[in-house]
Formats: C-alpha cells, structure tokens, sequence
C-alpha cells in the first residue's frame, strides 16, 4: 500500500539529494526543476500501475498495435509547494483534467497552529482515478484535510497519494485516518524524525519557500 521508490536505485535518489542540500537549494530555478523533474519520475512509476489498452495506430508504412492509457487520472495539487511537483506530472499525464486545493497553517497566539484548507477548485472525479500529490508530507494533517476536501466533490474509484520527502509519523497519521480501501500512498523518501514543530528531520527546510520565496 505504501510505495518507497527511493527503495531501488534510479536518478530519483540523485534529484532527492540536490533538494535537500543547502548550497544548491539556494538557485530556486533549480529547486523547482528538480520537483518537477520528480514529478515526471513519480508520473512514469504510477502509470505502471495504470490500465492500458490496444490500440491500433497507423504509421507511415502500416498498422501498430500499441497499449495505449485506458483512463487519464485527475490530477490533484495541494498549493502552493506543490506546483512544480504537479508540474512534472502533468508532463507525463498530458489530457488529464486537474484539481486544486489551498491547505496553510493557520498560527494562533499561543504558538500553536491548525491546518486549514481555503481555495477549491475540482473536475469531476467520480468514479474516477485521481493523484493527489504535494511536495512533503509531515504531519499528514494537509493530506488528509485535502483528501476529505475532494472528495467531498465526489468519490474517485482510486486515489494516489504521492508525495517526495515523508516523515514516518506522518505516512502513519495518514494510514489511520483515511479509508485505505482505494487510496495507495507513494512516496520518495521517507524520513523518521518529526519535531513537535512538525518539521521533517532531516528533511528540507520549507518547499514553498524554497520553490517561490519566504512569505510572511
């Protein structure tokens, strides 16, 4: 059900440590090239687990029977860490219809926070496949909040998520609180420390500001 493609060898352990690295995550052209170049490895391992059909494609000399996508799934991005991410994805899954959610953390006086979802915007998801993705996965709280959120457009037959960098703690929130019935969760790397801050260890720092700038 959970899928670790930093498991095996491929140039995704290469783009998952130019991510992390302080001296070459400050050239942010590159931070967001390397998420969208992440984005289309995890569009590739995906599609193998995809429904494919032949299909008849005349070429210049004659007939090819090729498998072809039998279904392009909707693609679902948690804003804003997350758009070179769907990018990349979107590279792959070129017809596919897309879905938006804005999901902030909301910081209160006593230094705590909640996890808030604000802009919308889905398709037609039922009964459909759909890949949720978002750049990191901490806690799980965004996830899950966003998960609720779309579906709350409709029930898809099947749901990704993906995400690059996951703490344990928060693939384990994840597990707990949703449905695993149709949802499989893939991930790049997961790490195990997560601090009362909910920040990754070792982590990355902040994918959104390191992607678009510091915000206040």
């Amino acid at each position: 059900m959970v899928h670790v493609l930093s498991a095996s060898s491929s140039i995704l352990n290469q783009y998952i440590s130019e991510i992390r690295d302080t001296d070459i995550q400050r050239d942010s052209l590159r931070f967001r090239n390397n998420l969208e170049r992440l984005g289309t490895i995890f569009g590739y391992e995906i599609s193998k687990d995809l429904a494919f059909e032949l299909k008849e494609v005349i070429t210049p000399l004659g007939i090819a029977n090729v498998p072809t996508l039998k279904e392009y799934p909707v693609l679902a991005a948690i804003l804003r860490a997350g758009l070179p991410f769907h990018q990349g994805l979107l590279n792959v899954f070129d017809k596919s219809e897309n879905a938006f959610i804005s999901a902030f953390r909301k910081h209160h006086p006593d230094g705590s926070y909640t996890i808030e979802t604000d802009y919308v915007s889905v398709p037609d998801i039922e009964d459909k496949i759909v890949i949720l993705s978002d750049a990191m996965l901490a806690s799980g709280t965004s996830m899950v909040l966003a998960y609720r959120e779309m579906i709350s457009h409709g029930k898809p037959k099947h749901t990704y998520l993906a995400t690059i960098l996951a703490s344990s703690e928060g693939v384990e929130y994840v597990k707990k609180h949703l449905s695993l019935e149709n949802i499989s969760i893939w991930v790049g790397v997961i790490d195990e420390e997560l601090t009362a801050q909910s920040f990754i260890v070792p982590g990355l720092g902040d994918a959104g500001d390191l992607a678009y700038g510091k915000k206040l």
